[in-house]
């Protein structure tokens, strides 16, 4: 089960939509740039794509051959009809191969996000200061309601470092 963050108040829980054993799902899926895919989905949407953008430029070059005297006219125009039989095919495998997981949103409360900002401090690098943002970082920061939480961790960080001195 993956978290996936949205806005501050809400944590997105990502469960698979059906429960298949554990050895089933890595024969069964992969990951493709950071998302999770049914390799026979991916197939069937590889085929599709393919038959359907090919059949869209020869049958675009077939019907414009006739109207268009150059023949590379024709073909250049017949290769923007395969285009767009490329984005019908990404629409159609859109709607036949639905995601495969459940998304649920709940309110996370303020000591959970506190909990995760200081899994991030404990991070190589830290937290860092909020005096480091660039104003358009900082702006969306205070527009989605983080800033005060980033204010008071680093406060808290800044108090236990202070603490940490003193008793050495």
């Amino acid at each position: 089960m993956e978290q996936y963050r949205g806005h501050s108040a809400t944590t997105a829980m990502v469960q698979p939509a059906s429960t298949i054993r554990a050895e089933e799902t890595s024969a069964r899926y992969a990951e493709v740039w950071g998302d999770t895919v049914d390799l026979r989905h991916l197939g069937g949407a590889v085929a599709l794509g393919i038959g359907i953008s090919v059949g869209a430029f020869f049958a675009g070059k077939h019907v414009l051959s006739a109207f268009v005297a150059d023949a590379a006219i024709a073909r250049a125009y017949a290769m923007l009809v395969g285009l767009a039989g490329c984005l019908m095919a990404g629409a159609i495998c859109a709607y036949l191969f639905k995601p495969k997981r459940l998304v649920v949103e709940h309110a996370t409360d303020e000591s959970e996000r506190m909990r995760v900002l200081q899994l991030l401090a404990a991070e190589s690098g830290g937290l860092g200061t909020i005096d480091d943002l660039s104003p358009s970082a900082r702006a969306e920061m205070e527009e989605l309601g983080l800033l005060e939480l980033f204010a008071s961790a680093e406060k808290r960080c800044g108090d236990d470092v202070a603490i940490q001195g003193e008793r050495q």
